[in-house]
């Protein structure tokens, strides 16, 4: 398999061709070059012609060059004359004339169009050509500023902080014959409290009564804003307040958030349950803004029960708050992860006969998720499709973002089903959210299904959504679909991420093969995407998976130099490296590593460990480490994992605690799942637990992992043990000989050929694939069964066995005398662990596993590593 090039998207493309603007030069006379000229003499009979040609050339009125404005107004949100003078001001060099770009418009525009052109150059931010723009008009007649306009022109110059300007052009008005009204007096105001001068905006407000302007409720809202903001004292802003209502200027909604967006900064929790009684008292109706305040307020106090308080003094006055009031208080109990007070208040608003909302229950659906409470997730979803409050986008994806974390992967796709039958439109949200869903639990036909869907409904997937579907490609292996994903990004335009290519890395870093995720890196180096730590840890796991244990150290050795720090997985990874390579001094260096660094060792390293230990035929620090497991009370799942090694829960009754745990970690997703259960199974090998190996090994595919691990053709029976450890490998395979042994005696006939993968990608067609871990542990085992397994010439990742061959090797095994049992080709079962100090050999209890095959074999043959770097 080779890595097929992305196909690049031509810039020079029609569409590219369409949105790439077109350059207009409107200056129609350049000056000529010399060579444009006929090379002949002029004689002066030709004069007074030259001459009138150059009077008329004079005469000609000098054009206006414009170039391309950088934004473009909206066809037809103006008039056609004021959107033109707003795309001739856009084009406008720093020094070109205003004048002449109006004088087309000379009495075609009112004041009230100028007032338009002053909003739109507002919006943008530019103030630079609004002032040139007003000081033209200035000078003008026609088009002579009214105080609407200094008004707009004063409000422009003070959101940039140009306090001087708006001064100026303030005190200008009465020289140019306008006299400043409420509103300039406002916008003035406003200017100076936005950039914390609260001080003078009281000298205008007392400025504005000494110039008989009488002060608006829109005036006095902006005065209190900006001295609530500037920190004036709250004594002075009631003061304000009373001031407001003596002067006859009723309060309204803006006032009193305006107040209780004071309290809530200065955690006045008093002061604003006398502001709301007080809004309350005077018929004004709170909005969102006013609970938010409200609800911030006290849960900075941490007394939210004080706004349920208040909310029942309304239902019992009469005036019954809105479902808004509610949710944002549930909000509130929902992100302190408060679920009894949040239920609370779900059934106070019941109860006051306020109708939940969507928003209502997605709030509740969220809490519930993030607690992990699934069950009431379910009750409470059915509970409003019961009440016929219809879900929205947002509720389903809640729904799928709690399932897709708690590992109910089937469950998120079902959900999208009912989405689809309830007619609700799924947003870019939803897909994300269901392919990474699929992405993480190996659902790759669904993640095909979803991405089919999308494109019918004509919505391109975001790069987030083709990195789940690669991810889900990976999880089964599926590696050539999964670059095809990859490749199709660029032809749609959706640029791969970093997560992307690690998605990519990764998945063929479990399968080991190292040559493609090395090619991948450098596309990646191609496409300017910097690596991180995640990248690091899928090349030091694929140089491992693939027997290249010298450049996983390399890799690490490297990722330090890039001053990334490693975390657990990169420590777990450099264990596992050692583990493969046999180097049992470097795994307690390694291991002893991460305790230091003050991380509880996670339950994979205390495998790895176990089963180095046991290879080296240390029984004693293996018997040692799995009591550290038991007795280790910061985490049930050691305790559980290291009972069920030491066979404590090999009763179907107590294996229902083992299935919990493997329960609670598939909501991991695949990519923990597959380095868990290598771990577990290459331990439970080596400490000669095979009947324990081959039943957790049924659990993991029970869970959908390995989906590549038994395929049964007319021709070819196969195990695919490429992505396993070697005693993952040696499981697989001894549970798949025997499944073929118990079919041929059922009387199935047999495959022309039974192939056992260990090799896959380019390597395949490489012989030094043979001395591979992984490969070098199957041929291994499977030839000490028979020496008919071999690598053919064709391909040198497959041990294969033809099936003349294979029929002796069945027919080998005899029909017992107890009925009750099958002869066995591997006998699968569980060894007593040595007494302690006793020097028992794992050939001896390999050989005591065996049923008439020798087990004189050496799988674990040490490689040395250059580690004086690491």
């Amino acid at each position: 398999m080779t890595l097929s090039p992305s196909i690049p998207i031509s810039s020079s493309s029609p569409s590219a061709t369409l949105l790439r603007p077109s350059h207009v030069n409107l200056r129609l006379n350049p000056k000529p070059s010399r060579h444009f000229f006929p090379a002949k003499t002029t004689h002066f009979c030709d004069c007074p012609r030259m001459f009138a040609s150059a009077a008329r050339i004079r005469a000609k009125p000098k054009e206006l060059i414009l170039g391309n404005p950088s934004v473009i107004v909206e066809k037809g949100k103006y008039s056609y004359d004021v959107e033109t003078l707003i795309n001739k001001l856009s084009s406008l060099p720093p020094r070109g004339s205003i004048a002449r770009c109006l004088d087309i418009f000379k009495n075609k525009l009112s004041l009230n169009d100028f007032a338009l052109v002053f909003k739109e150059f507002a919006q943008r931010g530019d103030w630079q050509r609004s002032l040139r723009l007003f000081k033209y008009m200035q000078r003008q007649i026609w088009c002579k500023p009214n105080e609407h306009i200094y008004t707009i022109m004063i409000g422009i110059l003070g959101r940039e902080g140009l306090l001087e300007k708006c001064q100026e052009i303030f005190d200008e008005m009465p020289s140019h014959g306008v006299a400043p009204s409420v509103f300039s007096f406002t916008a003035l105001i406003n200017s100076y409290g936005r950039n914390g001068q609260y001080k003078s905006s009281l000298e205008l407000l007392d400025r504005m009564k000494k110039e008989r302007v009488s002060p608006s409720i829109l005036t006095y809202n902006t005065v209190i804003n900006s001295c609530a903001r500037g920190g004036l004292d709250w004594e002075e802003l009631l003061g304000l307040f009373a001031q407001m209502r003596h002067e006859g200027i009723q309060a309204d909604i803006v006032t009193y958030n305006t107040l209780l967006g004071a309290c809530a900064r200065r955690g006045l929790g008093d002061e604003a349950e006398m502001v709301f009684k007080t809004m309350n008292e005077g018929g004004i109706l709170p909005d969102i803004t006013t609970y938010t305040y409200l609800v911030e307020t006290f849960k900075n106090l941490n007394r939210l029960e004080k706004v349920s308080e208040l909310l029942k003094e309304m239902e019992s006055g009469g005036s019954f708050p809105d479902i808004t009031s509610y949710n944002v208080l549930l909000e509130a109990h929902a992100q302190s992860g408060s679920l009894k007070e949040a239920m609370g208040v779900f059934r106070q608003m019941q109860a006051a006969g306020c109708v939940p909302n969507a928003a209502t229950y997605s709030i509740l659906l969220n809490l519930y998720g993030r607690q992990g409470r699934y069950d009431d997730v379910r009750d409470l979803f059915l509970e409003m499709k019961v009440s016929n409050t219809e879900p929205d986008a947002a509720t389903y994806n809640i729904l799928i973002n709690v399932f897709g974390e708690g590992g109910y992967f089937k469950e998120v796709v079902t959900l999208f089903h009912d989405m689809v039958e309830e007619k609700v439109e799924p947003n870019m949200e939803t897909y994300e959210g269901l392919i990474s869903a699929c992405g993480k639990g190996g659902l790759h036909e669904d993640a095909k299904k979803i991405l089919l869907h999308m494109n019918e409904k004509g919505v391109v997937p975001s790069s987030k959504a083709y990195t789940g579907v690669i991810e889900a490609y990976g999880q089964a292996a599926l590696y050539e679909e999964a670059l095809v994903a990859f490749n199709t990004m660029n032809e749609v335009g959706s640029e791969p991420t970093v997560e992307t290519y690690n998605s990519v890395i990764q998945m063929f870093a479990k399968g080991g093969l190292y040559k493609e995720s090395e090619a991948i890196l450098m596309k990646m180096g191609q496409a300017g995407v910097a690596q991180n730590r995640d990248t690091f840890n899928g090349v030091i796991e694929a140089f491992r998976q693939g027997g290249q244990f010298e450049e996983a150290i390399k890799a690490y050795v490297e990722m330090e130099k890039s001053r990334c720090d490693p975390d657990e997985r990169t420590l777990e990874a450099v264990l596992s490296v050692y583990c493969f390579a046999g180097l049992v001094e470097e795994c307690e260096e390694q291991f002893r590593e991460i305790k230091a660094l003050g991380i509880l060792p996670s339950v994979m390293c205390y495998c790895m460990m176990l089963a180095v230990y046991a290879k080296a035929d240390r029984w004693d620090d293996a018997r040692q480490l799995l009591d550290e497991m038991f007795m280790n009370r910061e985490s049930n799942i050691h305790q559980v994992i290291g009972q069920m090694i030491r066979g404590d829960y090999d009763d179907d009754s107590n294996w229902q605690m083992v299935e919990y745990v493997f329960e609670k970690l598939k909501s991991e997703g695949c990519n923990l799942g597959v380095r868990f259960y290598n771990t577990l199974l290459e331990a439970l090998w080596w400490l000669g637990q095979k009947e324990r190996a081959m039943r957790v090994l049924n659990e993991a595919t029970k869970r959908g992992l390995f989906p590549e691990l038994f395929r049964k053709t007319n021709l070819v029976w196969s195990v695919d043990v490429h992505r396993m450890w070697e005693g993952a490998a040696c499981t697989a395979i001894s549970v798949w000989l025997n499944n073929m042994q118990e079919m041929f005696m059922s009387g199935d006939d047999l495959p022309q050929l039974a192939s056992a993968v260990v090799v896959r990608g380019h390597m395949e067609k490489s012989s030094i694939t043979r001395d591979f871990a992984v490969a070098k542990a199957a041929y291994a085992f499977l030839n000490e069964v028979s020496s008919y397994f071999c690598y053919p010439g064709w391909n040198k990742g497959r041990i294969v066995c033809q099936r003349s061959h294979l029929k002796r090797i069945l027919s080998s095994a005899k029909q017992p005398s107890d009925e009750s049992k099958k002869n066995r080709i591997i006998t699968l079962s569980n060894s007593p662990f040595p007494l302690p100090g006793s020097k028992t050999s794992i050939k001896k209890v390999k050989r005591d596993q065996h049923s008439d095959v020798n087990a004189e074999t050496s799988i674990t043959t040490r490689t040395e590593l250059m580690t004086s770097t690491v």
